[in-house]
């Protein structure tokens, strides 16, 4: 598909239905890359804060009492112990590998195995969520790929990067998240970001900036950063500083 060795890449998988383990498909990342490139997955926690959409699934026909039971027992994130289930099985297994490296924002982490990961990982605002103090401005300026192994641009993270890039910007908003121990919760504030039209704007990339296959039944997508990061940039400023 035209992974390069020895550059950094970013991967979202689904590898439901594959018949494959978690393991092997990261140990064929890791060589298609070679001994210099690096391997980077989503790490995301959602699961220990009560701003988001995870929160709000999970306490969805409980009473205020039962709420507050489930707030109080969430548990603290912890940068080398916290698992990270909603971003899959690859990023679990790349995230528990010997040697990975993970970024330290309490909810948005990266997690990546290779001789840069450490140098693309290690500064991340714990109040900039996916913006130019995290890791997906180091991964830009790096010349990063995308590989959407058999998921959408749904789920693409790069594209938060381009709303932090929108002029005017985004509107901001309050998250709140647990850290350290059990009980102790942070608030700050970062950009509202917004994912629901990430399929949309996936869709209309000119087609020479993604490369397409399909694997097990579903479409595998390869594509530069920078450039559909900058694309994004244009669609996003184009309709959404009118949205209401």
């Amino acid at each position: 598909m035209g992974v390069r060795p020895g550059a950094p890449l970013i991967v979202h998988a689904s590898l439901r239905g594959t018949g494959l383990g978690p393991s092997l498909v990261r140990d064929c990342l890791l060589a298609a890359l070679g001994a210099g490139g690096t391997l980077v997955v989503p790490a995301f926690t959602p699961e220990n804060s009560d701003t988001s959409r995870a929160y709000r699934v999970a306490t969805e026909g409980l009473t205020e009492r039962e709420k507050a039971v489930h707030r109080a027992s969430m548990p603290p994130f912890a940068a080398d112990s916290t698992p990270c289930p909603s971003t899959g099985a690859l990023a679990e297994c790349v995230r528990t590998t010997p040697g990975a490296v993970r970024s330290t924002h309490p909810q948005t982490s990266f997690a990546g195995l290779g001789p840069r990961a450490a140098e693309l990982l290690g500064r991340h605002d714990p109040h900039c969520h996916l913006g130019e103090r995290s890791p997906l401005a180091a991964l830009y300026a790096a010349d990063a790929q995308i590989l959407l192994l058999r998921v959408g641009f749904e789920v693409c993270s790069a594209f938060h990067l381009a709303e932090y890039r929108t002029t005017p910007p985004t509107p901001r908003r309050t998250y709140r998240c647990v850290v350290g121990e059990r009980g102790n919760w942070i608030s700050y504030e970062d950009l509202a970001l917004d994912d629901s039209d990430f399929g949309a704007i996936g869709k209309r990339l000119p087609r020479e900036l993604v490369v397409e296959r399909e694997w097990a039944g579903k479409t595998v997508t390869l594509c530069a950063m920078r450039a559909v990061v900058d694309h994004a940039v244009d669609q996003m400023a184009s309709y959404r500083p009118g949205l209401t």
